[in-house]
């Protein structure tokens, strides 16, 4: 709603029909604190609270915009997500987390991602979708990994609604005394299954990962895709690797007739239980060459479990670029350039793309600020390394994440200390050069205006080099704090 959209402390519903009735489907965090309830009357929530905000449900908007935010999840993070209605989306990531960094830095990624577009979500990690979807929604932590092996434990403690049991169902067992999933899994599984039928039973195994519940993940209506259908379910990774080729080069004949580049490629393997496989891979940068990509799929096959076999393969180019046909230039006429790209996309899809960077320039004469990490295929920016010594002073090959406090003897302001203590080591200064004199970046904050470092080379007796500074000119107290601080290394 943009500008229109009320603020956040006014109490605000939405309104639907349950038959005749006009009830609350939903409510927000204010009106939730002024006690609205889901399922109460339309007209008791006006008389309760005044100046509540009433706007009507739109249910097949939210369904798709559930749907696009899916699309979202599918292009940006794992190759099986769909919509896990009315709230929430449903993601498989196995094969992909690891382009994420890991499941940890993935899942407090998509709930920060989500919160800087003003999306309030919170989001779960564990063994089964009807775990997750029970952590997510009856835990109050934005982000819950779960280790495997442990999400039957993690659930026991929630209340019964977290099975996504039918409303009826939830409240009949609330009036038999059960209030929690584990109290109904100590149970005998009969006597339940006559009283309420075979559905608690599927929910339960479901949540505990027993019974396998398949996600039918969401296409958008322009993505280029392949498949083969085999009359016969595979198993060999032989047969795989084979099919893989052939499903790739058809994928590059299509990506060519749109004249793109595969940036993100997603491999899905139907087995014969309903259950689906999936790989995932990323480019550096655009790409349709049929033998590199095949490569970097076939790494991955060994993390397929055929099961009793599979019988579909599908193959997809989840996000795509425009790649311009390259004329062929002659070795006789001109050196090709060299092209690292392949090794990149290789280490990336090995170790995950977060670990892989180069360092580039950044216009500022704050040490720390004056480098930064991009990613190993991206454009220059354009800014340039200061000029070597005696230009510019020199810079050391290391420098500290954050620079550390050490002990010194100084004599004199302008003077380099006579030694310095650090990291529980006395070391006692040969020679020195310096100070070179830093200013902070007064433009950006306040405090920086009169702030400044005088920094050092300086050179103990075992002939290592340090790069150490003074916080502050060594006589007006407003310019630092005067402590000192070794923050690089020489090599």
């Amino acid at each position: 709603m943009g500008a229109a959209a009320p603020p956040a402390e006014a109490p605000l519903v939405l309104i639907g029909r349950e038959g005749r009735r006009r009830v609350v489907l939903a409510q927000d965090a204010a009106a939730r604190r002024a006690g609205l309830r889901v399922g109460m009357p339309a007209a008791k929530a006006q008389a309760l609270v005044p100046g509540l905000i009433v706007k009507d449900a739109e249910p097949a908007a939210d369904a798709g915009a559930l749907d696009r935010l899916a699309l979202w999840a599918l292009q940006r993070y794992a190759p099986i997500a769909a919509a896990d209605a009315p709230d929430g989306l449903v993601i498989d990531s196995t094969g992909a987390a690891h382009l994420h960094d890991g499941e940890d830095a993935m899942v407090r990624g998509m709930v920060d991602q989500l919160a800087a577009s003003g999306v309030a979500a919170r989001a779960a990690l564990a063994d089964s979708w009807g775990a997750a979807h029970a952590l997510a929604r009856y835990v109050a932590r934005p982000a819950i990994v779960v280790p495997p092996g442990e999400s039957s434990t993690a659930i026991l403690d929630l209340p019964i609604a977290a099975l996504r049991l039918p409303k009826t169902m939830a409240e009949d067992l609330s009036v038999l005394g059960f209030a929690r999933i584990g109290e109904l899994a100590a149970k005998p599984r009969a006597p339940l299954a006559l009283r309420f039928g075979p559905e608690l039973g599927r929910r339960l195994d479901q949540a505990f990962g027993r019974l396998g519940e398949p996600i039918d993940p969401v296409r958008p209506p322009d993505l280029i895709e392949v498949r083969r259908v085999f009359a016969d379910p595979i198993g060999a990774a032989e047969t795989i690797a084979r099919t893989t080729g052939k499903l790739v080069a058809q994928l590059c004949e299509a990506l060519e007739a749109k004249a793109l580049g595969a940036r993100r490629l997603d491999f899905l393997f139907h087995r014969v239980d309903n259950r689906i496989e999936a790989i995932r891979i990323g480019t550096a940068s655009p790409v349709r060459d049929v033998k590199r990509l095949t490569r970097l799929l076939c790494d991955k096959i060994e993390t397929i479990d055929p099961g009793f076999g599979i019988e579909i393969m599908r193959l997809a180019a989840t996000l795509a670029e425009p790649l311009a046909p390259k004329q062929m230039i002659s070795s006789l006429i001109e050196e090709p350039e060299a092209d690292v790209s392949g090794l990149i996309d290789t280490l990336a899809n090995r170790v995950g793309e977060q670990r892989l960077y180069r360092f580039a320039p950044v216009a500022s004469d704050v040490p720390e600020r004056s480098v930064c990490r991009v990613a190993p295929a991206a454009p220059d920016s354009g800014e340039t390394w200061p000029d070597p010594w005696p230009n510019h002073w020199p810079r050391p090959s290391r420098l500290l994440p954050v620079p550390e406090p050490i002990a010194t003897v100084a004599l004199l302001p302008d003077h380099p200390p006579v030694s310095f203590t650090w990291r529980g080591v006395r070391r006692r200064v040969k020679c020195a050069d310096g100070p070179e004199r830093v200013f902070g970046e007064w433009w950006k904050r306040d405090a920086e205006l009169i702030a400044l470092r005088d920094y050092f080379r300086v050179e103990d007796a075992a002939g290592e080099r340090f790069w150490i500074y003074r916080a502050g000119d060594g006589e007006d107290a407003a310019t630092g704090s005067h402590r000192w601080f070794l923050h690089g290394i020489f090599g």
